[in-house]
This record gives C-alpha cells, sequence and structure tokens, in this order.
C-alpha cells in the first residue's frame, strides 16, 4: 500500500514537469455505433376544399375623378353581388388598385413626341368559395357582373393540419419498412430511431378544368389535390 501510494506521488510530481504540449498522442475520436439512413414518403389525394376567383373592373376616361367613381361603382356592384350569393366579407379581399394616365404619341412631329392623355383606373378582387359544389354558380354570377375581367377557379385545400400529421407517421413507416429490408439482407437487427429529419412537403396541385358544352351553367371538376410527405429517418442497427 505504501508503494502504491509513493509510485502515484511520483507520478503526479513527473506529470508537473513534463512538457505534455509537445507530447504526440495520436488521432483520439469517438466513433458512433452502427446507423442505416433511408428515405420514407407518403401521398394521399384530398378533394379540393376551396376555390378562389379574381373579378376585376377596368374604365379609361379622359377625366380622373370619373374614372375612379365609375369603377368603383362598379366594383361595390360585385362586391354586393357575391354577399347576396353568399360569400363573407372576410372571404373577399381587394386585390390591386391601379390609377394611371395613358400616353399618348405625336405623330405630327419628328421625332415623335408624347403627351399625357385620358386615365385608366382598375380595381381587383379575389373571392374564396368555401363551397364548391357552387363553383358554376359563382362562375356564372360574375360573368353576369360589370366586371371586365374574370379569372378562376383556382382549386385548393383548405385545413391539412390532421392530413399532414397523418402523412408524416406514415412516412416515417415508409423508412422503417425499407431499413428493415435492409438489415434483413445484411444480416442485422434494426434498432430504435436515432434522428427523423422533415423533407419537401408537396403542396396543393392545380388539376385542369373539364369544360363541358352545357346548356347552362359552367360545368365545372372541383377535382382532387395531392398531398405528399418525405422523410430522412436514421435507425440503429445492431
Amino acid at each position: 500500500m505504501v508503494f502504491a501510494i509513493g509510485l502515484a506521488g511520483l507520478l503526479l510530481v513527473g506529470a508537473y514537469f513534463v512538457p505534455w504540449q509537445t507530447k504526440n498522442w495520436g488521432k483520439i475520436e469517438f466513433l458512433p455505433g452502427s446507423t442505416i439512413t433511408v428515405t420514407g414518403e407518403a401521398k394521399r389525394e384530398e378533394a379540393s376544399q376551396i376555390a378562389t376567383f379574381t373579378a376585376g373592373v377596368s374604365v379609361t376616361n379622359e377625366d380622373q375623378n370619373k374614372a375612379v367613381n365609375e369603377v368603383n361603382t362598379k366594383a361595390k356592384a360585385i362586391i354586393d353581388a357575391v354577399k347576396n350569393f353568399g360569400i363573407d366579407e372576410a372571404d373577399i379581399q381587394t386585390q390591386n388598385i391601379s390609377i394611371y394616365q395613358i400616353p399618348e404619341v405625336e405623330i405630327q412631329t419628328f421625332p415623335p413626341q408624347t403627351r399625357e392623355s385620358g386615365w385608366r383606373v382598375s380595381n381587383s378582387i379575389v373571392i374564396t368559395l368555401r363551397n364548391v359544389d357552387r363553383v358554376s354558380e359563382l362562375a356564372d354570377l360574375l360573368a353576369g357582373t360589370q366586371a371586365t375581367e374574370v379569372s378562376g377557379p383556382n382549386f385548393a385545400l383548405d385545413d391539412t393540419s390532421a392530413a399532414q400529421v397523418d402523412l408524416l407517421a406514415q412516412a416515417i413507416e415508409d423508412a422503417r419498412t425499407k431499413a428493415q429490408k435492409v438489415a434483413e439482407a445484411s444480416g442485422r437487427k434494426l434498432g430504435k430511431i436515432i434522428t427523423v429529419t422533415e423533407g419537401a412537403s408537396g403542396g396543393p396541385i392545380f388539376r385542369a378544368l373539364e369544360v363541358g358544352t352545357a346548356d347552362s351553367g359552367v360545368p365545372i371538376e372541383p377535382g382532387t389535390e395531392t398531398l405528399s410527405k418525405a422523410v430522412t429517418v436514421v435507425f440503429e442497427l445492431k
């Protein structure tokens, strides 16, 4: 015991005087256990939940005030019509208002001179329809207003939170299935999940509309939207 204590003391004294910074200890690293990294995917078709239309009014007049007043009157008429249709005020949004003077070219001079002549005023609104079964009705309504431009419908999904959670779980299970096959092929056993990294998440894919030749109404098929999830999962290998 006395010898062991003395030896330990001697080593401590030696450690104090040895220039450790000059010693080469080689490479020291902590190696992780065996792992496997795989990608899992999941997709789902969901019925379209909402549709949006854009309706615009453009007016040209030499008098700016008259142009503005006419646009305001027509835009208000469109808004009133869609509200009476059943669209909530929160689903009607002004997208763009523009007022600019139209340049006119004077061809009598050389080189040609330009001067401002007349005003063009425009206003466009976006309308969100939450009952896609009434898309044709709304399209007919907008076509009968004084809108000079109507575009849509653009179909999309509204609330996808629950679907996204399910797809994430399915993507992880898809990754587990792939990793299990690799582990079995290599004579190993699949262990616990080390990390999960969420990859690209697919958003709505707008489908082409099916427009027919019905006598009344605009035949429109909302179709479906594709949701997808991708994950990268690192598993332990035993």
